[in-house]
């Protein structure tokens, strides 16, 4: 009889860098090199030259357990890059590997980066680490979220065992503004308790930083609120901007976070907003 052979499950290590330079006018991706299933579109530009918006791509359509993805993205002084994803990422159960994703993001010198991704989907059993890590010179803007949505909720789905590791960090030169790591266990106390979840699958996390948000603009962004049964919040202090929602659905807190995105990117961008059009497809 032929011997079974061991299955090795597949998973991948892949790298993204990107580097985002102004020239005449115009920003181009001047650097890009891959390794590994991580790519970037062609660039667009419906706002003009000014803003190069970018559509990351990571074609095996979700990250699983023992996949590496670490993507580093570098804006340069005067540039403004808007990046974004096709749809959600996925993360997948685990019989015990860890995965992880790693953004690193340096914006220089009067340079703006808009990091708007879709959510990640965390399945129940995942083991994942996911870290943002942002760091901004003087003059330099960044916007960006992080939505989490715990299980495939539209099939009843619960976040029941596994582990979620989250890190969100942004400094200016040695001085941090902000920084977050959490934990969340499958099945944990923290899901259901008021000072953590509060029973809500989507948590979702929206930053400005490197600009002072004037008064009036913060004002009428807390006369904002999300549909349906949701809870949020939104803090400001010196120049950094935080909103909050727990919310039932990924759509909700995205909509939520869209409402404060137009109205304050003509603050710390100077232009009007303009929704990314993979969105509506």
């Amino acid at each position: 009889m032929k011997p079974v052979e061991a299955v090795v499950p597949r998973t991948w290590e892949a790298r993204l860098d990107l580097g985002y330079a102004l020239r005449a006018g115009r920003t181009t991706l001047t650097r890009r090199s891959s390794r590994g299933p991580l790519a970037v579109q062609k660039m667009l530009y419906p706002e003009g030259d000014l803003v190069c918006h970018a559509i990351l791509l990571h074609p095996p359509g979700g990250i699983a357990g023992g996949d590496h993805l670490e993507i580093a993205i570098e804006v340069e002084a005067g540039a403004h890059a808007l990046l974004t994803t096709p749809g959600a990422t996925k993360w997948y159960r685990s019989a015990g590997a860890q995965a992880s994703q790693s953004i690193a993001i340096t914006v220089e010198r009067n340079a703006v980066c808009e990091w708007m991704p879709q959510e990640n989907i965390f399945f129940d059993a995942v083991h994942a680490d996911n870290s943002l890590s942002v760091e901004l010179q003087d003059g330099a803007a960044f916007c960006g979220w992080d939505v989490m949505c715990l299980g495939r909720t539209a099939s009843g789905e619960r976040f029941r065992s596994g582990q979620i590791r989250q890190h969100l960090r942004v400094v200016r030169g040695a001085r941090p503004l902000f920084e977050e790591l959490g934990t969340l266990e499958g099945g944990g106390t923290l899901l259901d308790s008021p000072v953590g979840m509060a029973g809500y699958p989507v948590c979702a996390t929206f930053i400005v930083a490197g600009i002072a948000i004037g008064r009036d603009a913060l004002d009428f962004c807390r006369t904002l609120a999300p549909a349906g049964d949701c809870k949020w919040g939104i803090s400001a202090m010196g120049d950094l901007l935080v909103a909050r929602c727990l919310a039932r659905t990924s759509e909700a807190a995205r909509a939520y976070f869209l409402e404060i995105w137009e109205h304050l990117r003509p603050e710390y961008a100077k232009i009007p907003a303009r929704v990314p059009r993979i969105w509506a497809t």
